[in-house]
């Protein structure tokens, strides 16, 4: 359908046919006190078509977070050979520590009358043979809030429950399109444009709206392809969340070399033009892209945007390459507008809670908040793909490192000395700083500004989003900021005999950032 939309407005498209890892959910059940719950399973958890009964637990502290919060949470409590009753959703983190706790199965308990599809995998992408140990073992089930009060209730007062799940998991055939639009002057840099086509039922919101609008995207700039420096790919991915982004890390594996030459910027499209989604305050991005976002919102919305960190979902596929990134979603509702209808926060379709639902039908898209959100996207991939300089800065990077090292020893006091990564980086602030000031004197030209600032995301994106080496994927777990030095922010919770270990970790974690520091500084004062 896509192509079609394509070749209908005479836009050449390459159709990939990859064969990806995927986990299609079929169906679910709970079994308990003689009644039977309606339930669905998450992508990647085991098939027990025959079904696994145990006693129930009910695990708190393995409950609450959203899809918007993956980091992974401590559990305690006797859990082993038991069925545990958690609240929110499905998430990876929470599924996994349960598993390795002994639990035999996991019920989770959404927040409100519908049940969501999800998914239960830690693995980005196409697992490596020493990936598949992280499959998930064990049987998962949502099911709707009402029903689920009745399990938790069962579960403190000793009762026991059964639970059913059936899923296809293996390889499949899928088509991936993507589109070229040569530039005119560096037709080899390209900006990457992406969003993903697989959706739950008709998933309108997300992400038939993200589709469409990537498809006039692409229509304008066809169009108008004399008027473009850079070039600019899009690329629709399968895969999204049966595949655990399996489509984007496909085309990360084969494009690798590509990517890493010449990639200059990706931006995600994710569940835009949707409903009552007016906000534009709060927008995923990277640091260095972060005045790019606030200009390009403020011309096309009016609004002010505040950047988030990027969480590690919604096809990031590309930090372990290091590519500057901006936008997840784009528009979504205020906090008043879903306190007024009474919505929980979701991960899509601009808040509307009938993200990954059967509900997430055509009444979900709202045309004029999609017209804007291509009038956003437009404007971003358009003032990259045109820069005379790529408008990221590094200064703003670096600052971002500076307060994180910072913080980082505060928590550590004596215990660690990361006094050689602040040395280092504020050695790469001074570097950028005359960097800065000498390409606003025209003292640096164009190119070689730009072969800087491409190769200093290379450097630096990576000690900031991953634990694992260039051209692999990290587990789809959230990373605190230089995750390579975080865990000097906890040692107040490391017991005596644990410490040494930790601060050797530390000492390595270290040296990979101090490296990484004067590396970038190194290719700085190149340029000066």
């Amino acid at each position: 359908m896509i192509a079609d939309a394509l070749d209908a407005h005479g836009i050449p498209v390459t159709m990939y046919a990859p064969e990806l890892f995927l986990s299609l959910p079929g169906n679910a059940s709970v079994e308990a006190d003689g009644v039977r719950y309606a339930a669905k399973p998450p992508a990647f958890c085991a098939s027990v078509p025959e079904g696994i009964e145990g006693d129930l637990i009910y695990v708190p502290e393995a409950s609450g977070g959203t899809p918007l919060d993956r980091n992974p949470s401590a559990t305690s409590g006797d859990v082993a050979g038991k069925i545990a009753v958690i609240e929110g959703f499905a998430l990876p983190n929470f599924v996994a520590g349960l598993e390795a706790a002994g639990a035999a199965g996991v019920i989770a308990v959404n927040p409100g009358e519908m049940i969501h599809w999800g998914t239960v995998s830690t693995i980005w992408g196409t697992p490596e043979p020493a990936d598949l140990v992280r499959l998930p073992r064990i049987p998962s089930a949502a099911v709707n809030q009402e029903d689920g009060q009745k399990l938790i209730a069962l579960a403190k007062s000793g009762g026991r429950a059964k639970i059913r799940t059936e899923l296809e998991t293996g390889w499949f055939k899928q088509n991936l399109p993507v589109v070229e639009i040569p530039g005119t002057e560096i037709p080899e840099e390209f900006v990457l444009l992406h969003g993903h086509y697989d959706s739950w039922r008709e998933g309108v919101g997300d992400n038939g709206t993200g589709n469409a609008c990537m498809l006039e995207v692409a229509r304008v700039l066809w169009e108008n392809r004399d008027k473009l420096k850079r070039s600019v790919r899009l690329a629709w991915w399968a895969g999204h969340s049966t595949g655990r982004y399996g489509g984007s890390a496909w085309f990360a594996d084969t494009f690798a070399i590509d990517l890493s030459e010449n990639c200059v910027a990706h931006m995600n499209c994710d569940s835009p033009g949707c409903r009552w989604a007016t906000d534009y305050s709060n927008i995923s991005c990277m640091s260095e892209t972060e005045s790019l976002v606030q200009k390009v919102v403020a011309d096309v919305t009016g609004q002010q945007a505040k950047r988030k960190r990027p969480q590690r979902n919604s096809d990031y596929t590309f930090n372990n390459i290091g590519i500057s990134a901006c936008f997840m979603a784009s528009s979504m509702m205020t906090e008043e507008a879903r306190a007024e209808k009474g919505y929980y926060v979701v991960g899509g379709c601009g808040g509307n809670i009938a993200w990954h639902t059967e509900a997430d039908t055509i009444e979900i898209a709202d045309r004029d908040v999609l017209a804007k959100d291509i009038a956003l996207y437009l404007e971003a991939v358009t003032t990259v793909a045109n820069a005379d300089v790529l408008p990221v800065d590094w200064r703003a990077t670096a600052a971002e490192f500076a307060a994180t090292i910072a913080e980082y020893q505060e928590a550590a006091g004596d215990r660690f000395d990361l006094s050689p990564a602040t040395d280092a980086i504020e050695a790469l602030s001074a570097s950028l700083d005359r960097f800065h000031a000498a390409i606003d004197a025209s003292k640096i030209d164009a190119g070689t500004a730009n072969n800087v600032l491409k190769g200093l995301a290379r450097i630096l994106v990576p000690i900031n989003y991953t634990r694992g080496p260039r051209f692999t994927h990290d587990p789809a777990l959230n990373v605190p900021p230089l995750p390579a030095i975080a865990d000097a922010a906890a040692l107040d919770g490391v017991p005596a005999y644990k410490i040494g270990f930790v601060t050797t970790q530390l000492l390595r974690g270290r040296n990979r950032v101090v490296a990484a520091l004067r590396e970038a500084t190194r290719l700085v004062d190149s340029a000066l």
